[in-house]
Order: structure tokens, then sequence, then C-alpha cells
């Protein structure tokens, strides 16, 4: 789909190249398996549905799992207008508009594909942003829905899903059933394999998400000509999820990858910052800095 969406090409390269090592590794490894057992369609077919229902049923699932409901222009107009107007900018079908009623400062965008997706904000995010911040958080949501970055991270997850099923096959029933030995030799090379194979393809797939953040950031940012009034909102919000409880921030964990800012009390450069779904904050907000000095945008 075109849309006015400005792209970065640094970025871009870094991405294809990402997808490009998972892809390889997925082959190699079903190549792997298919030489060991003879067959890898079982576990195929199982990461494969597992994937499909995530892919088909993302908005479902994330709306409810966040108490999230669409709402009418009527009854929130100025969220309705913001996205309105957002969409026009970038020419491109307004995605269904939805509300969650929590506390917790954040936003997201899920489905499958612009005609299909969903762009939610918490009332905590509507109560805490003024109306240039939150249109920069809907801007940055709106980019991952024009360039279907769901659907995009969902397929890159699906090697580690098949490496996971294998490993716990593997653990649980291949070694315990088969007792020839040159059997288990081969149950516990596939299972050593699948290990590595998922520990890689996670590192994999959360540089790409890594990069698909700052890339909304970029775009979003590109599309409103405001950087400034996105690093300010994401500044809020970061502030304010580092004051949330940690009982509360845990519970909200698991959707860290569909969310605008990460529910976690701090993140800094170091190992963990491998393992996130977003780039850490001061990486954020000093990309969005070089750009308004590209701008010209006047403090």
């Amino acid at each position: 789909m075109k849309t006015r969406f400005a792209p970065d090409r640094g970025l871009s390269r870094r991405m294809v190249m990402t997808s490009f090592l998972l892809g390889l590794l997925y082959v190699a490894f079903v190549a792997l398996l298919i030489a060991l057992t003879g067959s890898a369609v079982l576990a195929v077919v199982i990461a494969a549905g597992a994937l499909f229902v995530q892919y088909w049923f993302s908005d479902r699932i994330a709306l409810y799992a966040m108490r999230g409901r669409i709402v009418s222009p009527e009854e929130a107009p100025q969220l309705h207008g913001a996205i309105d107007r957002l969409c026009a900018l970038a020419d491109m079908p307004k995605p269904r508009v939805a509300v969650a009623d929590v506390d917790l400062p954040n936003a997201f965008a899920t489905g499958r594909n612009p005609k299909n997706a969903v762009v939610c904000v918490t009332t905590g995010i509507m109560r805490r942003l003024d109306a240039d911040e939150l249109e920069g958080v809907l801007s940055h949501e709106l980019s991952h829905v024009a360039h279907r970055d769901v659907a995009v991270m969902t397929i890159a997850s699906f090697l580690g899903v098949l490496a996971g099923l294998i490993t716990r096959f593997g653990l649980y029933g291949g070694l315990s059933r088969n007792r020839d030995q040159n059997t288990a030799v081969i149950v516990l090379t596939v299972i050593l394999v699948s290990v590595v194979v998922y520990a890689i393809s996670f590192l994999l797939t959360r540089a790409l998400s890594r990069y698909r953040e700052l890339a909304a950031d970029r775009a979003g940012a590109m599309l409103t000509g405001r950087p400034s009034a996105l690093a300010s909102a994401l500044t809020k919000i970061s502030g304010d999820i580092a004051r949330i409880p940690s009982r509360d921030l845990r519970q909200a964990e698991a959707f860290n990858a569909f969310f605008f800012a990460p529910a976690i009390s701090g993140q800094g450069k170091s190992l963990s910052s491998l393992l996130s779904t977003h780039p850490p904050l001061e990486t954020r907000l000093d990309r969005l800095g070089v750009l308004s000095r590209e701008l010209g945008e006047q403090a």
C-alpha cells in the first residue's frame, strides 16, 4: 500500500538484512530437521496453525486482553478527528478506533492489514498528553499500520515458535519414548539445535522489532512535522510508566511488542536492551532530536 509516510532507507536496509537472516536460518533449520528425522511436517503444521490464529485474530485478541472497545466519532470526537487528519495526510484508509479504560499511559495498533487494523489508546494516555503529543503517538501507530508491521512481526516470529515446539516435543516425548541409542542421539541433537535456533531467532526478531519502532518514530514525526511533540510524549509516558507499581507493569508486559512504549520501569543501554522489543528511550529521543534539527523545527 502506498502512503506518504517517509521511508528511512538506513533502517530499511537493516530490516531487510535481519529478515533475510531469519529466512536463511529457517531454511537451514527445516533442512536439518528433514535430514535428521525424515520429516518436520507436524511441528511446521502446529507452528503455522498457532501463528495463523495470531495473525488472523490479532486485533480481537489484543482488544479483548486490554479491555479495549471500539468507539464511534460521537463517543470520541477529538480522537477520531486526529486520526482523520493523519490518515488524510498519509493517504491511507482509516483504521477502527478503540479506547481501553486503563490508567497505564499507552497506545497500540494491531490487525493483519490496513483494512482490518485498529488503533487503540488508553484513557491514561489521553488524560496525560496534550493534543500535539497525542497526535505524535497516533502518527507513530498509524505508521505501524501502513507498513503492516503486525503481519511482518508475526511472520518473523514463526521460526522461534517452530523451534520452541520442537524443543518441547523432544524434551517431553522424544527422549522418554525412544530407548534406542541412535534414535536418542538424533533426538538430543534436534533438541540442542532447536534451542540454539530459538535463541538466535529470538534475538533477530527483537532486533527487527526495535528497528521497526525507530522507523515508526521517524515516519510518524515526518508526517506531522513535529518530532519534538513525539519526543515530549515519549518522555511523559516513560516517566509516568516508571511510577506505576511493578505488579501492574508485570500484568501488561505481555503486550510490550504492541505498545508505543514498553511497560517496564526502566531500560538502559545494557544486555537487557538486546532482549527488548523497543530501543532505549535515550536512543529514540536522540533520533528525534536529530530529525527535529534536520527539519528546522522551532522549539
